[in-house]
């Protein structure tokens, strides 16, 4: 994809949250050799010529490190403790001359360029809706953004907030897309273990 075909797409990767039931930072946890935070950038890095921005806590020196060699811009969360609409909010005033913002979670260690290209590929078709992963009949993320919603970014609120907001919108005004690769998150430590034990099978098969 060329720069042409993506107009000021910028992409924000969410990494601001506490991952309390984790018990240590998402961003920080490694599968296969590469933390989430460096797994994520590199692949956002590959699918769009785009500005890349990171929302992450106060004093985060080991998460900015993790950027190292790679244009990023990145953005302090001080309000991270009421929920991660507070990240979204700080993602969207961070990109508001971008004709959309592309919302990606740093908790996804299975996540592939491909899908997320095929994210940017409908984007490419429909610019004024909301393109979002299907979960079930509702929307999540990752999902981008257009502009023409950046101004409802104080309706945000919570942890579930985004999803309500896509949610309530007309469904002409919305288009959900099959992210395969978006499916598996990291929230528990079960989580992060059946993450590592995926990317060991895929290692030796």
């Amino acid at each position: 994809m060329n720069a042409s075909a993506l107009p000021k797409l910028t992409i924000a990767i969410l990494a601001a949250g506490f991952s309390s039931r984790l018990g240590l930072p998402k961003a920080l946890a490694r599968v296969r050799g590469m933390t989430l935070m460096r797994r994520t950038l590199v692949i956002a890095r590959q699918v769009a010529p785009a500005k890349i921005i990171v929302v992450l806590p106060r004093r985060a020196v080991r998460y900015r490190a993790e950027a190292r060699g790679l244009d990023v811009v990145f953005a302090t969360n001080p309000d991270r403790a009421l929920g991660l609409s507070t990240s979204v909010r700080r993602a969207i005033a961070k990109a508001r001359f971008s004709s959309a913002l592309l919302l990606l979670p740093v908790d996804l260690p299975a996540l592939q360029g491909h899908d997320l290209a095929r994210l940017v590929l409908r984007w490419r078709g429909a610019r004024r809706c909301v393109i979002a992963r299907r979960i079930g009949n509702q929307g999540g993320t990752p999902l981008i953004l257009p502009r023409w919603l950046y101004s409802r970014a104080p309706e945000i609120t919570g942890d579930i907030g985004l999803r309500e907001l896509v949610h309530e919108l007309p469904r002409h005004q919305r288009v959900l897309v099959n992210l395969p690769s978006a499916t598996l998150d990291v929230d528990t430590p079960e989580d992060l273990r059946a993450a590592r034990n995926r990317a060991w099978r895929a290692r030796v098969a």
